[in-house]
């Protein structure tokens, strides 16, 4: 058992640490500047109460991105001077994002104990690797993400932080092997517990869903299918669950060793950037001999997911609906109702049908996974969803992406189980059935990727301004609309007030495309 001694550090407060609705997200050589993230992280201990922090248990894990290892260090060293008793790291620093809200939520200690809260290591979906993103944030008791009035409460920390307190003594902790490593400081013993990565997850997946019925469609010779883990964390839950769980073969599973660069990819399950699973499921360019009749993908942290039928790709809004009208008879763990939906702001209306044919109570919130836990431990919902990929339920606080394919397997399971017949029920038809009971949604997702923060801040502000003058808004929208009609019914005196009201909230330089007819021209002339 080793000594260590708590250390103050002086430091100075560093700009920019202001955690988003995903935590804080830099690039690596942001986050390898001295004192970075050990004032972010001693900032989040100064925002928890004390006698909270001090003789707790704390996760710390995450996706495995590059830097991981050397981050996880400088955790375990703060939180031992901030009176933790004890750290569980997942093995070789692996946890997905839904791994560790279970684990807060569901995991024990010896005394029957469970965890305070996390350290995610994440930068979810984005790039990994030296020149790419790193990131961290901070899951509650709940096993949620922390919400606003805490994060705000950190990023005022970050401003004024002239210190943060390290154990020293603690040599840099082997978390290859499980096991636990003691040590002994000012507030007693501090333990470092490694455990399985997979463990507590599989066998809160094993109490949600029938694993028979899901096992016996995937070992039946006419069902195959394919699930790219993105060379992310989820792979490792991938071959746990798909292998040796339901007796899946191995030629099943894509791009499974977490890699910390992702494989020079961007883990991101979409028809982008899951590039092979695309090509595979005959929704490439070239179209390949045997095309699989499932497939999924998972993000960086797993908490995303992409499913896909043979050449047939579910949107992201008609799976949340798709699972939510099937639940009840398709996962035991709904056998009994659902509470209620939720969808965030930008998803289609796929699920709010849903819920009223169901009569089911529907909810619609702000994007950020924080708001659909606050409706869960109100317990208001059941299921919910986001067009960004993300799916989930109240298992745990957090989106998670082997739930979204077991939930469409344990559908393809029910409905195959009922038709009875040779003949597979295909992903394509379960989609065009749901179709024609609750009718089509059309939707369109624009990525904007690296786009200058402070630009998009100044939108964001013009944005919340036009929302103050809404009747002046919706008096220069029906100017516009006849403008672009050919100019009809506008008088010379309305043209030049929406002119003026426009320049007057407009700080920034707009760049639109050049329009083809002359009274469009005109418009965009006066405009620039």
């Amino acid at each position: 058992m080793g000594l260590f001694k708590v250390v103050e550090q002086e430091t100075k407060p560093i700009d920019g640490q202001k955690p988003g609705t995903s935590g804080l997200r830099k690039k690596v050589t942001v986050f390898k500047q001295e004192h970075y993230l050990a004032n972010f992280v001693q900032a989040t201990f100064d925002a928890l109460p004390s006698e909270k922090v001090k003789g707790s248990n704390i996760v710390v894990s995450g996706d495995g991105r590059y830097w991981s290892t050397e981050a996880i260090q400088i955790v375990i060293k703060i939180a031992a001077a901030n009176g933790v008793k004890r750290v569980w790291v997942g093995q070789n620093t692996l946890l997905s994002t839904p791994a560790v809200s279970s684990i807060i939520r569901n995991r024990v200690n010896s005394q029957g104990e469970k965890a305070y809260g996390a350290f995610i290591l994440t930068a979810s979906h984005n790039p990994g690797g030296p020149d790419e993103d790193f990131g961290i944030k901070y899951n509650c008791e709940n096993g949620g993400p922390a919400p606003e009035s805490l994060t705000n409460k950190i990023y005022e920390n970050t401003k004024k932080i002239t210190a943060y307190r390290t154990a020293d003594g603690i040599p840099n902790v082997d978390v290859t092997q499980i096991g636990v490593t003691s040590f002994e400081g000012p507030n007693g013993t501090f333990d470092v517990e490694v455990f399985d990565s997979t463990e507590d997850y599989v066998k809160l997946m094993k109490s949600i869903f029938d694993f028979t019925a899901i096992k016996d469609l995937i070992t039946n010779p006419k069902f195959t299918f394919c699930y790219d883990a993105l060379h992310g964390v989820a792979g490792v839950y991938a071959k746990k669950i798909f292998l040796e769980e339901l007796g899946a073969k191995e030629s099943s599973l894509l791009n499974c060793e977490p890699k910390e660069d992702f494989g020079g990819g961007h883990p991101d399950p979409n028809l982008t950037y899951a590039k092979e699973l695309v090509q595979v499921m005959g929704l490439g360019k070239t179209q390949p001999d045997e095309v699989p009749e499932f497939g999924a993908a998972a993000d960086g942290d797993a908490d995303r997911n992409m499913i896909l039928g043979k050449r047939f790709f579910v949107t992201p809004s008609d799976s949340v609906a798709i699972i939510a009208a099937n639940a009840v008879g398709a996962i035991p763990y709904f056998s009994g109702g659902l509470k209620g939906v939720a969808r965030s702001m930008p998803t289609s209306a796929a699920l709010d049908v849903v819920a009223k044919k169901l009569n089911l109570k529907f909810f619609e919130v702000p994007t950020g996974w924080k708001f659909f836990g606050n409706l869960m431990d109100a317990g208001m919902c059941s299921v919910c969803g986001e067009e960004s990929f993300g799916t989930g339920s109240d298992h745990i606080r957090e989106k998670d992406g082997i739930w979204a394919v077991l939930a469409w397997l344990s559908i393809l399971a029910h409905r195959n189980k009922q038709a009875g017949g040779d003949k597979l029920v295909t992903v394509e038809e379960i989609v065009t059935e749901h179709w024609n009971t609750y009718g089509r949604h059309y939707y369109t997702r624009y990525d904007y990727e690296n786009v200058d923060s402070d630009a998009a801040k100044k939108l964001m502000e013009n944005l919340v301004e036009l929302q103050s003058n809404l009747d002046d808004v919706n008096r220069v929208s029906v100017i516009f609309s006849r403008m672009v009609l050919g100019w009809y019914s506008v008088s010379q005196e309305q043209v030049q007030s929406a002119l003026q009201f426009v320049f007057t909230l407009s700080s920034t330089k707009l760049i639109l495309p050049r329009p083809s007819s002359p009274q469009l021209r005109l418009w965009h002339l006066l405009w620039r």
